[in-house]
């Protein structure tokens, strides 16, 4: 007997007990990443059972390797000093293929001393984490080495194997890399994070890596109808079952129709909903008037026109000097997009100013509004008088 559990372990060693084996626990891995470290204990933008929470802190004590407290710190890091020398894992300071093949020696590398305090606020400081988790992180992965050994035989070291490789190269590499690196955008945020997948299966949602840097605080990574987030399905059923309570989700736009004029509830809405304001305006003011444009440009500038949408929407602080030189030269020989672009620069002056006082703020975007309106351009008009509709009303 003891030899054939040798031989095939407890469960057995047949390929689909393998397969179905190596899919749930990869699973519940990502899980507990994308729910437990990500959205609980950096952003606070759920709260989860004690029970719940416990769970997936063994979980990753057990395949991970890593304490609450250094991934949390990190991560907060990252969103404090993003694209910056001090961010742990920017693939646009550490180059790409550094953050994807060596995304684990990065956040071991990051866990200093001054980042843990500085960062680390809120994480589990009780017996358990003190007196086990911590201080014998490698023990559990040991400890995960030998279930997989009994549950499945010799071919649970490859098991193993894959679990202790899955979070590096798809949470640390993946997502750090490439969703920093390649995909769309659905917001022009500050960093140059991207959305890798609109279908977030295999990393728990985090392949929507641009929505979650625009709205880091949201318990739900998906914003478009297209686009699914399966560790907010699992967030859902938590709900349901009370074992977890959402805290704060990304704003949706609400208009009301019937507004004649803007007033103040529109200005603090149009603050709000800045960033689906701003990909608004890139949609239906900048776009299509770079598709007019270009039509009607000479064969000099056609190869620049090729290039327009990126270098007009996107960031100006994500630009190289030779994008930025390139806006300059379209904008120089355009005034139509010049003034397109500069209408776009100031509005976000405007989003800028949110924290000063209502009347100030309505000040300001009525100012930018009649000059829209005032600039000849239709597309500039009725984007213009969209922004009275805003509402912070319940729809």
């Amino acid at each position: 007997m003891w030899e054939q559990i040798w031989q095939q372990g407890l469960l057995g060693s047949s390929f689909w007990h393998f397969l179905i084996a190596m899919l749930i626990m990869t699973h519940i891995t990502i899980l507990s990443v994308t729910i437990y470290l990500h959205r609980y204990s950096a952003h606070r933008s759920l709260d989860l059972h004690p029970a719940v929470q416990h769970f997936f802190r063994f979980w990753v004590w057990l395949t991970t390797a890593q304490s609450t407290k250094e991934w949390t710190a990190i991560h907060r890091k990252h969103h404090a000093k993003c694209e910056t020398e001090e961010d742990p894992h920017s693939p646009v300071v550490k180059g790409l293929s550094t953050v994807l093949l060596r995304g684990a020696e990065l956040y071991r590398e990051a866990a200093t001393e001054e980042t843990l305090k500085k960062y680390g606020n809120g994480t589990p400081n009780d017996w358990l984490e003190n007196n086990i988790y911590t201080p014998h992180k490698m023990k559990g992965i040991f400890l995960l080495l030998a279930i997989d050994i009994l549950a499945f035989g010799p071919i649970g070291i490859t098991l193993w194997a894959i679990q202790m490789l899955w979070m590096p190269v798809f949470a640390a590499g993946v997502v750090n890399g490439l969703g920093h690196y390649w995909g769309y955008r659905n917001f022009e945020c500050s960093d140059a994070a991207t959305n890798i997948s609109p279908w977030g299966i295999i990393i728990g949602g985090e392949e929507l890596h641009n929505n979650h840097h625009t709205y880091p605080n949201s318990a739900k990574l998906s914003v478009k109808p297209w686009e699914f987030d399966i560790g907010w399905m699992w967030i859902k059923i938590l709900s349901f079952l009370k074992l977890a309570k959402v805290r704060k989700v990304a704003p949706v736009p609400v208009k009301d129709k019937s507004k004649q004029a803007l007033d103040l509830d529109a200005a603090k809405a149009a603050v709000h909903n800045r960033f689906q304001i701003m990909s608004t305006y890139t949609k239906t003011v900048i776009k299509p008037a770079i598709r007019e444009e270009r039509a009607n440009t000479s064969a000099e500038f056609k190869r620049l026109f090729a290039r327009a949408k990126k270098i007009m929407c996107r960031d100006e602080s994500l630009l190289s000097e030779r994008a930025l030189k390139q806006r300059d030269q379209l904008l120089n020989s355009n005034d139509m997009l010049n003034e397109i672009y500069k209408k776009k620069q100031e509005l976000m002056e405007v989003w800028a100013r949110r924290s000063a006082s209502g009347d100030e703020l309505l000040k300001a975007l009525k100012t930018w509004c009649h000059e829209a309106e005032q600039s000849g351009i239709d597309r500039l008009k009725e984007f213009s008088q969209q922004l009275r509709l805003y509402t912070l009303q319940t729809a």
